[in-house]
């Protein structure tokens, strides 16, 4: 079982894995601890991460990024079209009122959604991972922001399933890093809650949560975000000041050309790192637009001029964290910072002068949640044994519910789950019914949604069930806010008394069935994520018959009905079976282009390795008519290759580079025999040196030595033969034959031995003899 924590960020993903000695990051092809969350599509293959960021200038209007911030989105809202104008890629509103890419691919015009980008881009991570593992992984847990609606959960489940993948958990991003914080953390005061601060200012978003840290446990008491305010919008700052300076200095105007824009955006960002550690930074771009190069300069006081909204902005959701918290500031006991965004000195100064003292940077600004994913993944693992550690969150959204006859159990504000509600959890509430009704879920509040969000989340259609004589029967509704922090009903349940008569019952007991019933409840809902189970019958006795003593009591029936579920604007399973068999017809393909241009760059290399190797290694174990024949395929094929053979099958690529082999295989073997004759010959006469160097009686000695003179002379005649003939004659295959002369005077060594140390019998000699002889190796040298 895979333990794997995803952190999929706006602009970068990031892979962590537990293992038995902590939490690692997975390093990428390139050995990065971040990949890019880019996918491009090229003619004939997609590139995902570095290679997808590399194409982002050469092929801008086919490489979709950001793809985090359309996942589950209509195209018609505001935000949505809003980030749709930063992006050189065509989109178009889908049927069912969603977004679709439009893009060319494999010759012709492709549409995809946002979860099956996201799709895309899970399953190169899943390789990236298998890869470092060198396992199968489905199993993970995925870091999402806090702000994500029912429909954007559900839409990353969706693309988790596209690529393979199995969520255990839908995990909040400053939840996740809280998590990594907590549960290592030793000095906790045992007084009371130590409450921290957690800002998570990201490439496109700011989230902010307050936790509360015990020993052993760690809750989430609120969240705060501001979902269109990251570390993107200070470089778009960047970006529309040298925007104006270039338009005015060089009459160029970038906002017009894709890849200008592209190029200065990235240099923009390159320059607010600077900006961080330093006082002033020049810009400089060669060749930007029309030809020109530009050059330009900036203040870190001046960008902090620009940026002065901005970083307003900053406190807004602290404040609204703090005060939906009801902690003050002097309860706090630490501000951490994390995020891409959070390295600019002048948010640091707004965060102390709000909080009252200097943010942190205990933990890793990119990697942690990665890891608090990857944490909690081994925590919900039975592979893993992780101290317990209670971790619950907090849901950012007030969820009401609806049946056909009105709300259902509201607070003051119209809820059933009020913001800021524990989960996972579970609500069971009764109805009475006389047959199928409906059920609504929705968000309570719309001032807490973006703008353009519809309330609805899903609804539920319950039954059928018996209802004897159209009286309304109790209908006991299984509402569950479940791991993920999505809002579902699990079940629904018909309650059905009816009168026994019990001999065996006690007359001691008092509890009526409806107490029991409530008693029932109660313990359910305690237990969270837990099913009941159906056709469960409760005893209670209820009266007595005085006549014959025997008491009469009530069975309580439980009988499960049916309940089906509709999410508005959620992709339909047969929607998501056929992306999921799209996704495989897309990666065979690329394996298929990956295959290709590996046969092709062997084929290349083939050609140079060669060449070289004729020139130098090969030098006269070839003829004149060889030489030319082979030096002549080689450029040929070099031609072929930049020319008519760069977009070829794996098949042409196989053929040419067999039909080289087959000219070259001779000289190399040529070569080979020659290396393999003189290590052979080296071999056979250290042998020769050492038996002659032996101290043996007189007899035995002059064997030896007889048999080491013979072995000599028999090689010194084959030397001589082989000087005789040219280089690049046909090879005799002389190498095996010095070994098994080696071998044999091995043997005749071997046989002396055994003779000095028991003289053998005659019927032992002739066994001697007949083992020699299947072996298949004579005492004697030619």
């Amino acid at each position: 079982m895979s333990v794997v924590g995803f952190d999929i960020g706006n602009e970068n993903c990031v892979i962590a894995v537990a293992k038995q000695r902590g939490i690692d990051v997975v390093l990428n092809d390139e050995s990065k601890r971040e990949t890019p969350a880019v996918v491009s599509f090229g003619v004939k293959q997609r590139f995902m991460g570095l290679a997808g960021a590399a194409c982002a200038t050469m092929n801008p209007k086919s490489t979709i990024s950001q793809v985090k911030r359309l996942i589950g989105r209509k195209f018609k809202e505001p935000d949505v079209q809003n980030d749709l104008k930063l992006f050189p890629f065509e989109s178009l509103e889908g049927p069912d009122g969603g977004i679709l890419i439009s893009l060319e691919y494999l010759g012709e015009i492709q549409k995809f959604t946002p979860e099956h980008i996201l799709g895309m881009l899970f399953s190169h991570l899943k390789r990236i991972t298998e890869k470092n593992l060198e396992m199968p992984i489905s199993n993970c847990v995925i870091g999402i922001p806090s702000y994500f609606t029912d429909l954007q959960r559900r839409a990353f489940l969706d693309a988790a399933a596209i690529a393979g993948l199995k969520p255990l958990r839908l995990m909040h991003d400053c939840t996740a890093t809280a998590l990594g914080y907590g549960i290592y953390k030793t000095d906790f005061s045992d007084a009371g809650p130590t409450y921290v601060v957690f800002v998570d200012i990201g490439h496109c978003d700011t989230q902010v949560c307050i936790a509360s840290f015990e020993s052993g446990q760690m809750r989430i008491i609120s969240h705060a975000f501001d979902k269109n305010l990251g570390g993107r919008d200070f470089d778009e700052v960047l970006f529309s000041y040298f925007a104006a300076q270039f338009k005015e200095q060089y009459d160029i105007n970038v906002y017009s050309n894709a890849k200008a824009s592209i190029r200065l955006r990235a240099s923009c960002e390159k320059l607010k790192k600077v900006l961080s550690a330093n006082a002033e930074a020049p810009l400089n771009i060669e060749c930007l637009m029309d030809e020109k190069d530009v050059m330009g300069f900036i203040r870190r006081e001046d960008f902090e001029k620009l940026s002065l909204d901005l970083q307003e902005r900053i406190s807004v959701p602290c404040r609204k964290a703090l005060a939906d918290s009801g902690l003050t500031v002097e309860k706090l006991h630490s501000v951490e910072l994390v995020g891409s965004g959070s390295r600019i000195p002048a948010i640091s100064r707004r965060l102390t002068s709000l909080f009252k003292r200097e943010p942190s940077r205990t933990v890793n600004a990119s990697e942690c949640v990665a890891r608090g994913c990857a944490l909690q993944c081994a925590m919900l693992s039975p592979i893993f044994h992780v101290r317990e550690y209670e971790v619950q969150d907090a849901f950012p959204f007030s969820i009401g519910f609806s049946s056909d006859k009105g709300p259902v159990c509201t607070l003051s504000n119209g809820a059933l789950l009020q913001k800021h509600h524990p989960f996972p959890s579970v609500k069971i509430f009764s109805l009475r019914r006389t047959h199928i009704f409906h059920m609504e879920a929705y968000y309570a509040d719309l001032s807490e949604l973006p703008t353009g969000v519809s309330s609805k989340i899903s609804s539920f259609k319950v039954g059928p069930f018996q209802a004897s004589h159209m009286e309304a029967t109790k209908v006991k509704v299984r509402l569950q806010l479940n791991i993920h922090g999505i809002v579902t009903v699990v079940s629904a349940s018909q309650l059905l008394e009816d009168d026994i008569v019990d001999p065996h019952a006690r007359s001691d007991a008092h509890l009526t069935s409806d107490k029991m019933e409530a008693e029932s409840n109660r313990g359910s809902a305690s237990v969270p994520n837990s099913a009941e189970d159906g056709n469960l019958k409760h005893l209670k006795p209820s009266s007595m018959s005085a006549d014959d003593g025997m008491r009469k009591s009530k069975v309580v029936k439980r009988l499960d009905i049916p309940v089906s579920e509709h999410v508005y604007g959620r992709m339909a399973d047969a929607e998501l079976l056929e992306a999921q068999k799209k996704e495989l017809q897309l990666l065979q393909q690329d394996l298929k282009m990956e295959h290709t241009k590996d046969k092709k760059n062997a084929l290349e290399s083939y050609v140079y390795e060669m060449r070289d190797k004729i020139l130098y290694k090969y030098l006269g174990f070839y003829t004149e008519l060889e030489r030319e024949r082979i030096s002549s395929n080689l450029e040929q094929i070099e031609e072929w290759l930049y020319e008519d053979g760069a977009d070829e099958s794996v098949d042409v690529y196989t053929e040419k580079l067999e039909y080289l082999a087959k000219l070259l295989d001779p000289i190399e073997n040529r070569y080979k025999e020659e290396e393999a004759r003189a290590q052979a010959s080296k071999g056979l006469l250290d042998c020769i040196t050492e038996y002659r160097m032996l101290v043996l009686p007189a007899g035995e000695r002059d064997v030896i030595i007889g048999e080491c003179n013979k072995a000599e002379q028999w090689l010194h005649e084959k030397i001589q033969l082989q000087n005789s003939l040219p280089k690049n004659a046909d090879p005799i295959l002389w190498s095996n034959e010095i070994k098994r002369k080696a071998e044999a005077l091995d043997m005749t060594w071997k046989h002396i031995m055994r003779s000095l140390a028991s003289p053998p019998s005659s019927k032992d000699a002739d066994d001697l003899d007949q083992r020699d002889e299947s072996d298949g190796i004579s005492m004697q040298v030619d």
